[in-house]
């Protein structure tokens, strides 16, 4: 692992991670299916089982295609089952649903990236979720500004786990990889941290577990708000 007292930038997945997964997205997603289902039980149950999401807990289970996918594969799962939609059509509804999704922050966010820029750290988002999704819930939070970059799966970089778009952060802020930190909530976030060459950082505000993270981390933290802590104290050279 890299010395995280040299780590001069640190790249944040988005769902998950800045924002935490259970309070957001399990309860939109719940309304989401039932409201595209337009009371069609058998429609309901297919799309819930495809996308890996428990009707009776109301809960994302662990191995979702959704939680780490694009929002073009999230997209094209339900299309399986709503034979009355287009592509198009549906992920401009999906896209339009998750700029105004209720948002419930992992840490309280202008205060940590507060922090961040005291200590003279560059921060940037890297989603698969769409950049303009990215941008509208950054901006729902009052931070978008305090990033210096952000990106989607569609803004021409690639999507995790490929490290491409890890690598145009770097690369834009003028920052070795290997004084990067990559921090996200799954298993797509970190296995991007590796190829890059960057330090990961597992955090378990989203659905996976120690467990799921540990053999890709090169550290666990339980939320984001502990960061800036771990930066001032791991022991240095």
């Amino acid at each position: 692992m890299s010395d995280p007292t040299r780590i001069k930038a640190v790249l944040f997945d988005k769902d998950g991670t800045l924002f935490d997964f259970r309070a957001t997205w399990d309860v939109w997603t719940h309304q989401v299916l039932i409201d595209l289902a337009k009371g069609r039980e058998d429609v309901l149950k297919a799309m819930a089982q495809d996308a890996r999401f428990d009707l009776d807990t109301r809960k994302m289970q662990p191995d979702s295609p959704i939680i780490a996918g694009t929002q073009a594969e999230a997209t094209s799962i339900l299309l399986r089952h709503l034979p009355e939609w287009t592509f198009d059509t549906l992920i401009r509804y999906l896209d339009e649903l998750v700029a105004v999704a209720p948002l419930v922050p992992a840490a309280p966010l202008p205060e940590l990236l507060g922090q961040l820029q005291d200590m003279g750290i560059a921060t940037g988002v890297m989603t698969n979720d769409s950049e303009a999704g990215a941008l509208a819930h950054l901006k729902a939070a009052g931070v978008h500004e305090m990033f210096d970059f952000v990106a989607g799966y569609d803004s021409g970089y690639g999507a995790k786990p490929d490290p491409d778009p890890l690598l145009a952060f770097a690369q834009q802020i003028g920052c070795p990889p290997e004084q990067t930190a990559m921090i996200g909530d799954s298993r797509h976030d970190l296995i991007a941290a590796r190829a890059a060459g960057m330090v990961s950082v597992g955090v378990l505000s989203g659905v996976a577990g120690t467990d799921e993270l540990s053999d890709l981390a090169d550290v666990i933290l339980d939320h984001i708000g502990h960061l800036p802590d771990w930066l001032r104290t791991v022991p240095g050279e």
